[in-house]
């Protein structure tokens, strides 16, 4: 199978002043699926603007035909699977069947503190495998089956009801992000896809080399996982987001940097390639036309 390419758009951009225009060009440049960040606010975007993830995607949706959408990633930092199961449903109506949610347990920033009480602490790596080990199975019921009720340690349903369920069959497709041994069981188990950042120790100090031979390692955890469920990892799409490994922003300085990029992942398994729509003045920095040019030759130079 040929290496798809794809990108990510953060929603910082006003709908009208370049948001609706983005989202167009993602499917004119013929992206296999455009992501976006489902944040509350995050990193250096915090003091600026910053819009909802799920009314992003509607309305990408409305805007595009044929392209692909979906979340990279979504947690359990502020989302209750009963209420997401709703949205998601609702969402992949609206594009006719093109969503695919990109979920992972959370990590520690603004997400995690935003809704806390003064005093309170944010939960520990421990406690987000916890829940998100208990919202991605139920996230699967509550998206398959058209009633649903459940008593867990953190979340609960009560004959929740979601008729008429996905159009996508059995449901929306799940990319679940996981590096560590529980989170890589919740993708054997439940995702159709896994998504990897690479190795986050090597991001300072390590080597290009050295974080493919840390992520050809967790391609190799994936297949235990997989055998120790009694599922081929063949099954399973292999997505790298980029922009946080040693490489950082270099594969998008000249096509030939891209495409020797990403074909040292492609020989690790990927099936997907994922980069960050330029953004002018921060890490995701990029020139325009090299961009488009990656996005335009580099899936045939990679088929």
């Amino acid at each position: 199978m040929s290496l798809r390419l794809s990108t990510v758009i953060l929603p910082y951009l006003r709908w009208h002043e370049g948001g609706r225009a983005a989202w167009q060009r993602a499917e004119q440049l013929g992206f296999h699926t455009a992501f976006t960040y489902d944040h509350l606010s995050w990193r250096t975007f915090r003091d600026g603007p910053w819009f909802g993830a799920v009314p992003t995607l509607t309305a990408a949706a409305a805007a595009t035909d044929r392209l692909r959408l979906g979340t990279l990633v979504t947690s359990p930092n502020f989302r209750h699977p009963v209420t997401l199961a709703k949205e998601l449903i609702s969402l992949d109506d609206i594009s006719n069947g093109r969503i695919t949610l990109g979920i992972g347990a959370g990590g520690n920033g603004f997400d995690a503190t935003t809704l806390l009480k003064s005093g309170q602490e944010p939960w520990t790596p421990r406690e987000r495998a916890d829940r998100f080990g208990e919202f991605v199975p139920l996230l699967d019921r509550l998206l398959t089956e058209d009633s649903v009720s459940s008593d867990g340690d953190f979340y609960s349903a009560h004959e929740a009801r979601n008729i008429p369920g996905c159009v996508q069959r059995p449901r929306l497709p799940f990319a679940v992000a996981a590096t560590g041994p529980r989170g890589m069981k919740l993708a054997a188990r439940h995702g159709q896809a896994w998504v990897t950042t690479g190795d986050p120790k090597l991001y300072e100090t390590g080597t290009p080399e050295q974080s493919v031979q840390a992520i050809h390692g967790q391609v190799e955890k994936l297949a235990a996982a997989c055998a120790a469920v009694g599922r081929d990892v063949s099954e399973l799409d292999k997505i790298l987001l980029t922009g946080f490994t040693p490489d950082r922003g270099r594969p998008l300085e000249s096509l030939d940097a891209f495409v020797d990029f990403a074909g040292r992942h492609a020989e690790l398994g990927f099936t997907d390639i994922v980069i960050h729509w330029p953004i002018p003045d921060s890490d995701f920095a990029a020139g325009e036309k090299v961009f488009e040019r990656i996005a335009m030759e580099a899936p045939a130079q990679l088929a």
